[in-house]
């Protein structure tokens, strides 16, 4: 336990270094990042969406890809989302989407970002189905935010994420009644003034949205591998009267797939986070520094190659 810390610490660091993202579209899927990516291309991912709907679990496809700083890199994966819905639609897959508008070009113009949001919210609406706008660090949750009122006022199949160890997250739950969230503990790390520290503390906020979101009569996704919150969800969401229907349970690919299992044999919605594309090193790193235990599928990876 002492050593969580600091190798948190150290795998967030390596999450954020671009010379070794970009590298790491040279190795391909190394130290066992294809067992939590599902492959490089819309096709390897469809195919693994595919094998997940055959056992009863529905998916959120994600292209990974970080670090944008030029129109034509958002441009080019903005194209990318639009194969991604065409891809779903003619395969007829148990899919939606999600992604970051960082790679949308969230850091270059918020215009040019909301512009691309538009191409693809619009798409997806043609298509009957949903995107979900993963929420990053600190410093874009304002304007994520603010970008999604824009696109709710002409959509009604967009949504975001909610942070629970961040402080003003009872207050955004608040604000976005009845729009469809994924409520996550969060990813990044974050300074004691605008996020919560301590496990405890950022345990008890989630479960207390996760109440709040589900009380408001709005739909909610609750996107964790913790069986004891999973648990307490179910028991609350019994004693409340709140259906099956009004919820889903979220896992990432690769994570816990008993336990998916289990839930869909219970008669709730699983959805599995599906990220694919060559842009994997940071997701990855943040995998690994989340919990310690996910080191293990960086070290059997490393040792069967």
């Amino acid at each position: 336990m002492i050593l969580q810390q600091p190798m948190k610490l150290f795998f967030m660091f390596l999450s954020q270094n671009k010379a070794l993202n970009v590298a790491a579209k040279r190795w391909g899927l190394k130290v066992g990042a294809s067992q939590v990516v599902a492959g490089k291309n819309i096709e390897s991912a469809i195919a693994k969406v595919k094998e997940l709907n055959k056992q009863g679990l529905t998916c959120t496809l994600d292209h990974l890809g970080e670090f944008v700083d030029s129109k034509e890199e958002a441009t080019a994966a903005t194209e990318y989302c639009l194969k991604t819905l065409d891809a779903m639609a003619s395969t007829g897959v148990d899919c939606n989407l999600s992604l970051k508008m960082t790679q949308l070009g969230l850091d270059i113009s918020e215009d040019f970002c909301l512009e691309n949001m538009r191409r693809i919210v619009g798409t997806a609406k043609q298509y009957n189905n949903f995107v979900r706008i993963d929420m990053e660090d600190y410093s874009h949750c304002q304007q994520t935010l603010e970008i999604l009122k824009e696109l709710r006022k002409d959509y009604d199949n967009v949504g975001t994420v909610i942070q629970a160890y961040l402080i003003r997250a009872e207050e955004d739950i608040r604000s976005l009644k009845g729009i469809s969230l994924r409520l996550v503990k969060g990813a990044y790390k974050e300074s004691p003034e605008v996020a919560f520290q301590d496990k405890a503390k950022i345990d008890e906020n989630y479960f207390n949205i996760i109440k709040n979101h589900l009380l408001s009569g709005s739909y909610t996704a609750i996107a964790t591998h913790d069986h004891h919150i999973i648990e307490k969800v179910i028991s609350f969401a019994k004693e409340n009267g709140i259906k099956n229907s009004q919820f889903e349970f979220q896992m990432l690919y690769g994570f816990r797939t008993d336990l998916q299992l289990e839930l869909v044999k219970k008669g709730y919605t699983m959805r599995v986070y599906v990220p694919f594309g060559q842009d994997w090193f940071g997701y990855f790193m943040r995998r690994l520094a989340e919990r310690p235990q996910n080191v293990a599928f960086a070290l059997r990876g490393l040792f069967s190659k």
